[in-house]
């Protein structure tokens, strides 16, 4: 097995910040470059470095949804603290982020184990990356929803949570999973990606500092010295690809243009699971 050097965090830095956001399964492709790099996945700086890469993600949400989430917040503002009359719907977008969250939470802790064992079986993420092609496939010729933030049901909510959560299966696609599953709701296009990545940053924040938790503890046991020029140059390369693909995603879901994502996703998954990648 190979260390972790600059050209392999640079390769895997732009790996992550395109798959974490466009509806190819982030988790596939991790699996597949460490595995053409010979990194081992398990190793304490591999995990160190995807943990620090979805960091960089998430700061690519916070900067591409900069403007919409000053609105949100200084609208969550004056409803709390400014006498606000009218309807609370920054509170009713809060609380429906609250209950998506909790089914994902539930997923993500009680079948930890299961979904880590399954990124060693090319198969099992070919599956994954095939489940993915039909649900974008699908979503492509579902008309245009009409429903707003204020017929969004609180179980329309879980059920995109649930979503998420199921997305931890290594080849299932998060974005793409939470997006399809807004929209069969009927949830605007828009809307369903913004409430897809307003989801997505707790739950990744929570899952990184799990994995955060138990790397700094292996690294400490190991008691090695950690490539950390690498591992800032692979955040950065994530972020910023990230921001790219942010941008790219919203203008394919806004036009109805995944049909791309599903053949690509259809293809990659089957040479998977032929095991010929």
């Amino acid at each position: 097995m190979n260390d972790l050097g600059y050209g392999s965090a640079v390769i895997l830095g732009i790996v992550q910040g395109l798959t974490e956001f466009l509806p190819v399964s982030s988790s596939a492709h991790l699996a597949l470059f460490q595995h053409w790099l010979s990194l081992d996945p398990s190793s304490p700086t591999v995990l160190l470095f995807d943990a620090l890469t979805h960091i960089g993600t998430v700061v690519s949400i916070l900067i591409v949804f900069a403007a919409p989430l000053r609105k949100y917040a200084a609208r969550l503002f004056a409803e709390t603290f400014a006498g606000w009359c009218g309807p609370r719907l920054a509170w009713r977008i809060a609380l429906l982020g609250v209950a998506a969250s909790i089914p994902t939470a539930a997923i993500g802790l009680a079948f930890k184990d299961s979904f880590t064992e399954g990124f060693a079986d090319s198969r099992r993420v070919g599956w994954g990356l095939i489940v993915t092609a039909a649900l974008l496939f699908i979503t492509s010729f579902i008309p245009r929803g009409r429903r707003g933030w204020r017929r969004f049901s609180w179980w329309q909510a879980v059920l995109v949570g649930v979503a998420q959560g199921v997305a931890i299966e290594p080849g299932i696609s998060r974005s793409g999973s939470t997006i399809c599953t807004a929209t069969f709701c009927g949830l605007r296009r828009r809307w369903a990606a913004q409430f897809s990545f307003f989801i997505a940053m707790p739950a990744i924040l929570g899952a990184t500092a799990i994995q955060l938790d138990d790397t700094l503890e292996a690294v400490r046991l190991a008691g090695g010295a950690l490539p950390w020029g690498p591992l800032a140059v692979g955040s950065v390369v994530a972020l910023v690809v990230g921001v790219i693909a942010l941008f790219w995603l919203l203008a394919a879901v806004r036009r109805a243009k995944l049909m791309p994502f599903a053949g690509y996703c259809l293809i990659l998954g089957t040479l998977m699971m032929l095991r010929i990648v």
